[in-house]
């Protein structure tokens, strides 16, 4: 069985009466939590990205208050998780400023998280990896936004 391309899927969409294309997503919806997520956030969020920007901040503060800081293993565990969840946010926004917010968030609670982060390479490589990625889109942003960002990221 082939896959459509992308191309061929949207041409395909226009054709389909607003019935048919309900059903569509409707089905679409039920195959896959994050599928579900995403039309959430399109429907319901995506028209107030700063309200999306804090309920995601509240979702990361969760999960980094059950971040073991006994362990280092299951805190790497527990990071992981988060920047994976923020990382799905940043695709279902797709918006570079709420990428830069979130990332810049994401490493300030990791540095304020008590964590002795920097003795482990793991678990400060994540960390330099954020910082890099944060640079690199902060670099593609127009410079009035660059330099309300630069003083953020130089904290970090």
């Amino acid at each position: 069985m082939d896959i459509a391309s992308i191309s061929i899927i949207k041409k395909e969409l226009k054709n389909l009466p607003p019935e048919k294309l309900n059903e569509v997503l409707i089905r679409l919806t039920k195959y896959k939590k994050e599928n579900k997520e995403l039309l959430s956030y399109l429907l319901f969020e995506a028209n107030d990205e700063q309200a999306f920007i804090n309920l995601v901040k509240e979702e990361i503060d969760e999960q980094f208050l059950n971040l073991n800081r006994n362990s280092l293993y299951l805190a790497k565990k527990t990071l992981r998780k988060v920047l994976r969840t923020t990382n799905k946010y940043i695709r279902f926004s797709g918006i570079k400023q709420t990428e830069i917010e979130l990332l810049i968030y994401f490493c300030k609670k990791m540095k304020s998280s008590r964590l002795n982060y920097r003795h482990n390479r793991v678990v400060f490589n994540m960390y330099i990896n954020q910082i890099k990625r944060i640079n690199k889109v902060l670099s593609m942003l127009h410079e009035d936004i660059q330099f309300d960002y630069r003083e953020e990221l130089e904290n970090l």
